[in-house]
């Protein structure tokens, strides 16, 4: 029932389910290579989908820490378990408007031949157009610079609020979401990346997307569980009594 929670909970779920995407489209480019194109985008939107909503969650997190630190008397009234679900279904209505136009325009200009056919998932090869490729970056880039100046804004705020232990805790926080939300960045280079790298080493193109997959996305989420999850008080009290429950239950 406490909203901090729900959006920690909501970030590695978030994680696990774009982690599982990843894995799933790794694992299929090896063992057969191509896919279905209609599959492929079903699992290229759940992937765009969620690396969308993790920087949204980590802005509206530090927003949380601002109000908890600046508004203490009014955080009750304003961070509601309501108000907190109907920003995570913000969130991913959001998602759906940057990965919706992608797929109508692939509906209206590719013929029913292209969506039976089997090629390599990539986003590159599914949405072809480089009209849709610049509309992503600069949707993108927009969405960045509103959640940087969220963060940027509330850190100051929490500076300027007082100088007690609590503050000083939400700080820490709110630059930890500032690290973090540089690990997503990694994202946008993927592409690059991959591409870079197979120019130089051609014969290598499957092992070059599964090093730089498990740098980019795999081992960046590792950090939300660690970062949010064991440096919390509350959170490491259950953590510590459901893991002495367990291993009691052991025969």
């Amino acid at each position: 029932m406490n909203p901090r929670y729900i959006l920690y909970i909501h970030l590695v779920l978030n994680d696990m389910i774009l982690l599982t995407i990843f894995t799933l489209i790794m694992v299929l480019s090896y063992i057969v290579y191509t896919l279905n194109v209609s599959f492929c985008i079903f699992l290229l939107s759940i992937g765009i989908l969620s690396t969308a909503n993790n920087p949204f969650t980590l802005a509206v997190m530090a927003v949380e820490c601002y109000i908890a630190v600046c508004f203490p008397l009014r955080h009750s009234l304003i961070c509601t378990v309501r108000k907190t679900y109907a920003i995570i279904g913000l969130m991913w209505l959001i998602g759906l408007l940057t990965v919706l136009p992608d797929i109508f325009y692939a509906l209206a200009t590719e013929s029913l031949d292209f969506f039976r056919s089997r090629m390599f998932c990539l986003s590159a090869n599914i949405f072809r157009n480089p009209v849709l490729k610049e509309r992503r970056d600069v949707s993108n880039i927009v969405c960045l610079v509103i959640i940087w100046l969220t963060l940027f804004y509330t850190y100051f705020q929490i500076i300027c609020a007082a100088k007690a232990a609590d503050s000083k805790k939400a700080r820490n926080t709110v630059l930890l979401h500032g690290f973090q939300l540089l690990l997503c960045m990694l994202t946008y280079i993927f592409h690059v990346a991959i591409e870079g790298l197979t120019f130089l080493f051609p014969r290598g193109g499957l092992n070059i997307r599964f090093i730089i997959t498990i740098l980019i996305h795999v081992l960046p989420r590792l950090i939300s569980p660690l970062v949010y999850g064991l440096r919390d008080t509350m959170f490491r009290k259950y953590l510590r009594r459901y893991l002495v429950c367990s291993i009691h239950k052991q025969p």
